[in-house]
């Protein structure tokens, strides 16, 4: 698959990449998903409506179009709507867990024009299935194989947490036999269902130990041709960042900041329009494609106008005072809103762990306020420095292993490799 790779120093701010949950329902109900997704939202896009919607994206020049849930696959327009994608230039591709895909749905996504389906496989057996449902690992497996015998390129995506952290390698080997040719890493963030459970969390620290394990995989996969890729809230200018930013071995790219509403769109299954479909759905639905153009929202609109002159003037806290704030603007969006309320100060950084532990600190995230209990909802968390050598039964590592990982030389990242 031949995915354009937005070059957001030089490209004029348009949607290329927009996320479509076309329907909130979904035939699981993972523990940790940030949508809640189980039942439908009230009064979801019609088939018709949704066509409409396709044929916008279009004209307003998106190049990937992902369809998520809940589950796409059941949408009543679902394949129509594919097809209606591909018909129009737009590379339709899509983000399942995979349960209901069987052969026959495969095959006519295939027909439809669908290019690549992403399964979301979160840990081997025992923990997927614990945070999904049982018989769940086996069901994706399955999915993996008849999305090939179709001829739909293969991905898979995975949310890190502490279930999960001891599978990466061994995840891996299991992708690999698969015949997934990308795989994307990220954080598992505390929105909706996982808002409930916040042990599930990993703590700032854990980047330590996790940013070079994943590094050790992505150059493992060089060799078996397989894209490994750092989601947005994964990483941020730790010695590693060239190289999990970057498509091949040589790169020298790096994390250029959140670009939702600059060169992403997330559209929800009713019509409501936000900057990113993970954004929190109460603070940033600008608006609904009920009420207003495509065309009109993404350009009138002065939340996504906004979005795009941002400055370190809204940062807060370390991310403030970062030497990469200029560039990284607190990293993802979504993952500081859901710990504090809003962004600009993000502890889930590589870099900022990386000083910390230099200085004997690290940071703990302790839950404060609970979720509401909606859709992409969240709680609120306290955060808390303390000596590096504190007490804690979760931790992995001892801490002469952790200022080891600290003092590191770190490469210097390239300013103008921004893609």
């Amino acid at each position: 698959m031949n995915r354009r790779r937005v070059d957001v120093l030089a490209d004029t701010p348009h949607p290329a990449y927009v996320v479509w949950e076309l329907t909130l329902r979904c035939d699981q109900a993972c523990r940790h998903c940030g949508s809640r997704a189980g039942k439908p939202r009230q009064d979801e896009l019609s088939t018709e409506e949704a066509l409409d919607v396709a044929r916008q994206l279009a004209d307003l020049g998106a190049h990937e179009v992902v369809l998520i849930g809940g589950e796409a696959y059941l949408h009543e327009g679902f394949l129509r709507i594919v097809e209606e994608l591909r018909q129009a230039g737009v590379v339709p591709t899509m983000v399942s867990g995979g349960l209901g895909i069987s052969a026959e749905l495969a095959r006519a996504m295939a027909l439809a024009g669908m290019e690549l389906v992403s399964i979301s496989i979160d840990g081997l057996e025992a923990a997927h299935d614990r945070l999904r449902a049982a018989g769940s690992f086996a069901a994706t497996t399955r999915a993996l194989e008849h999305l090939g015998w179709a001829g739909i390129v293969r991905g898979t995506n995975t949310s890190l947490n502490r279930l999960n952290r001891a599978d990466l390698e061994g995840l891996y080997d299991h992708l690999l036999e698969s015949g997934v040719t990308a795989w994307q890493l990220q954080l598992t963030v505390p929105m909706g269902r996982a808002a409930d459970r916040p042990e599930l969390m990993l703590q700032p620290w854990d980047l330590l130990d996790l940013m070079p394990r994943v590094a050790a995989v992505k150059r493992r996969a060089f060799d078996a041709g397989v894209t490994v890729t750092a989601g947005n809230n994964l990483g941020y200018f730790g010695p590693e960042e060239a190289l999990l930013r970057s498509p091949g071995p040589e790169g020298r790219d790096h994390f250029c900041g959140c670009h939702a509403g600059r060169f992403i769109l997330g559209i929800e299954a009713d019509g409501g329009v936000k900057g990113c479909l993970s954004l929190q759905s109460r603070d940033y639905v600008v608006g609904n494609v009920r009420n207003g153009s495509l065309r009109q929202l993404w350009e009138q609109t002065p939340a996504l106008a906004a979005a795009r002159g941002r400055s370190v003037d809204s940062l807060w806290g370390f991310c403030r005072t970062c030497p990469f704030a200029e560039t990284c603007m607190a990293g993802c969006g979504f993952t500081s809103h859901a710990l504090f309320g809003r962004q600009g100060n993000n502890p889930y950084c590589h870099f900022r762990a990386l000083t910390l532990a230099r200085q004997g600190k690290r940071e703990r995230l302790v839950p404060g306020a609970p979720a509401r209990g909606e859709p992409m909802d969240h709680g609120l968390f306290d955060l808390v420095v303390e000596d590096l050598r504190a007490a804690d039964p979760a931790a992995d590592r001892s801490v002469d292993d952790l200022v080891r990982l600290a003092r590191r030389p770190r490469r210097p990242a390239d300013p103008g490799a921004c893609r």
